[in-house]
């Protein structure tokens, strides 16, 4: 039997002019909820105006954090539960954006997916599984799941191509350690996913400026987007 999935909500910006020509999507982190990110839309939309951003709350209500949202539940207990949780949640997420490109009247390869830490765990795991490969994708201060599985990583664009990455951590991150970030990107270039790095120097676990300029540039140039004039 077919199990509906849940529908997502979240805030979201519109353009600033016209009908959207790119959708950017932002996942956010363990225990916050979709208002987390949004206002990194607004930093990004001089370079991005033709942009849509979305950023949904994440299904679940969150065990450690009454008041905010899960992709999927943490105990730091089971190795296993990242990619059993990153599984589970797949198909609600994969639905969202379908909806959302659909509505939009888009396609994958003017989509982005931009995670914060249990996000990126996401945009990374749904990302490379897309049906087509979105334009770009952003993780900062994550990891990746399931290298072992990177043979279901099959998504490619129009010419074959699997879609950018740029991972972005600090190196002082209490959370999710630093390392992740080269363990992360060997195991993806071991896939033929070859993948940018940021590393912001003396940052937690969080988005500098220097991570948000990094991250914005790379979507406009994943977008084919010329920078407007200073």
């Amino acid at each position: 039997m077919m199990t509906s999935q849940p529908t997502l909500t979240g805030p979201r910006l519109a353009p600033r002019s016209g009908a959207p020509k790119q959708l950017v999507v932002f996942l956010h982190g363990y225990g916050a909820d979709g208002r987390d990110l949004i206002d990194v839309g607004k930093q990004w939309q001089r370079i991005l105006p033709e942009a849509a951003f979305v950023s949904p709350n994440a299904p679940e209500p969150c065990g450690m954090a009454p008041t905010g949202r899960q992709w999927f539940a943490l105990t730091m207990r089971d190795p296993s539960e990242r990619w059993r949780g990153v599984n589970a949640a797949q198909p609600c997420l994969d639905a969202f954006l379908d909806a959302e490109l659909e509505a939009a009247g888009l396609d994958d390869s003017k989509l982005a997916l931009v995670g914060f830490s249990q996000g990126t765990m996401m945009a990374l795991h749904v990302g490379l599984r897309r049906k087509r490969a979105p334009a770009a994708i952003l993780g900062y201060s994550g990891v990746l799941v399931g290298p072992e599985h990177l043979a279901q990583a099959t998504a490619r664009n129009a010419r074959g191509e699997t879609p950018p990455v740029l991972l972005v951590h600090g190196t002082s991150d209490e959370v999710i350690p630093f390392e992740a970030l080269f363990d992360s990107s060997e195991q993806l270039a071991k896939a033929d996913i070859p993948t940018q790095w940021h590393m912001s120097a003396g940052l937690g676990h969080g988005i500098d400026q220097a991570g948000l300029v990094h991250g914005g540039l790379f979507l406009a140039k994943a977008f084919g987007v010329r920078l407007p004039s200073r």
